[in-house]
């Protein structure tokens, strides 16, 4: 994974790209854990994937009521699924 963001390691990185990807995370957990804004995770996700996962990937977030705080349910505050980590 190429890292055109040096404020940024590997590691905020791929979690970062991880939390995008991820249904249930909104943009809002991103920015509170890492600083970044919806803009700057767009453009993270452009640079990161391949063209075609972009695409998938911006087809299916837009307008998406769990990737943006302000459109979800009222009451559900959470980032992720309580199920989502699982202790091994």
């Amino acid at each position: 994974m190429k890292n055109d963001h040096p404020t940024l390691s590997e590691a905020e990185l791929s979690r970062i790209i991880e939390m995008a990807w991820e249904d249930r995370t909104p943009f809002d957990a991103i920015k509170a854990s890492h600083g970044v804004s919806e803009g700057r995770v767009i453009e993270l996700m452009r640079r990161q994937l391949k063209e075609g996962s972009f695409r998938s990937w911006r087809q299916r977030v837009s307008n998406r009521s769990t990737k943006h705080a302000a459109k979800r349910p009222a009451g559900v505050e959470r980032a992720y699924c309580p199920t989502q980590y699982k202790q091994r």
